[in-house]
C-alpha cells in the first residue's frame, strides 16, 4: 500500500535543506571577499572598521522599513505572519543607532556616517528588498530574513571578537556585533515558526529558498563594493 506523503511537511524539510545549502555556500564565499579575508588574516586597521560601520549602517537603517512594508502586503490568510513581521520590525527599527555610536566611539564623526550614501552593493540589496516586500503575500522574504538573521547569530560574534582583539577595542565600540550575536538566536527561533506558517506549498518553499540565494549574493556584493558609492 502506497502512503501519500504529507506535502507541507515534506516541503518544509526540503526548504530547510535548501536554506542550509545556501548558508554553507554563502559563508564559504564570504571568506573569499578581500575585505573580509584581511580581517581573518589579522590585517585590519582602525580605518577598516570605520569603513565597515559606515557601509553597514546604510543597509541596516532600511531593515525595519522593508519588513514593515512586507507586513502591510500580507492578506488576511497570513494574519499570523503579518504579526510576526510587525513585531520583528519593531524589535529592529533602531539597530542602526548602535552602528552610529560604535563609529563615534572609534573616532568617527556622526555627520559622516549619517551622510555617506549606500555603496552599489547596498543599493542593489535595498532595491531588491523593497521590490520583494511590495509584492502581495511576500512569503519569499523569509529567505532574506534567514540570511540576515543567521549573519547576526553566526557571524556577528566572531567578527566582533576578531575586531576587538586586532584593534584593542572595548565592548562599547563593538556593541552592534555583541548585541546581534546574543539576540539573533531568538530571532531564528521566531523564523522557524514563521517558516512553518509560510511553507504550505512547493511554490512557497521555492520562493523562500530563491530569495535566500539572491540576498546571500547581494549581501556579499555590498562587502565587495565597500566605499564604492
Amino acid at each position: 500500500m502506497n502512503v501519500v506523503p504529507d506535502l507541507p511537511a515534506d516541503t518544509l524539510n526540503a526548504t530547510h535543506r535548501a536554506l542550509a545549502r545556501t548558508w554553507i555556500d554563502f559563508e564559504s564565499a564570504l571568506l573569499q571577499v578581500p575585505f573580509v579575508a584581511r580581517l581573518h588574516a589579522g590585517k585590519w586597521r582602525l580605518d577598516d572598521y570605520r569603513r565597515l560601520l559606515v557601509n553597514l549602517r546604510q543597509q541596516v537603517v532600511e531593515g525595519s522599513r522593508w519588513i514593515s512594508r512586507a507586513a502591510s502586503n500580507f492578506g488576511p490568510e497570513h494574519e499570523e505572519l503579518r504579526s510576526l513581521f510587525v513585531e520583528h520590525a519593531r524589535a529592529e527599527h533602531r539597530d542602526y543607532r548602535m552602528l552610529e555610536d560604535n563609529f563615534v566611539a572609534v573616532g568617527g564623526l556622526r555627520e559622516e556616517i549619517l551622510s555617506t550614501p549606500k555603496n552599489v552593493g547596498s543599493e542593489a540589496l535595498s532595491a531588491f528588498m523593497y521590490h520583494a516586500a511590495s509584492q502581495r503575500d511576500p512569503v519569499g522574504l523569509l529567505g532574506a530574513m534567514f540570511v540576515i538573521e543567521s549573519l547576526g547569530n553566526r557571524i556577528a560574534g566572531p567578527w566582533g571578537r576578531l575586531i576587538a582583539e586586532q584593534l584593542a577595542l572595548p565592548d562599547e565600540a563593538i556593541s552592534f556585533f555583541l548585541y546581534h550575536s546574543e539576540n539573533d538566536a531568538h530571532h531564528l527561533e521566531e523564523f522557524d515558526e514563521a517558516l512553518r506558517l509560510a511553507v504550505t506549498s512547493e511554490a512557497a518553499g521555492e520562493a523562500i529558498a530563491r530569495h535566500a540565494r539572491i540576498v546571500a549574493r547581494l549581501y556579499r556584493l555590498q562587502l565587495e563594493e565597500i566605499d564604492n558609492a
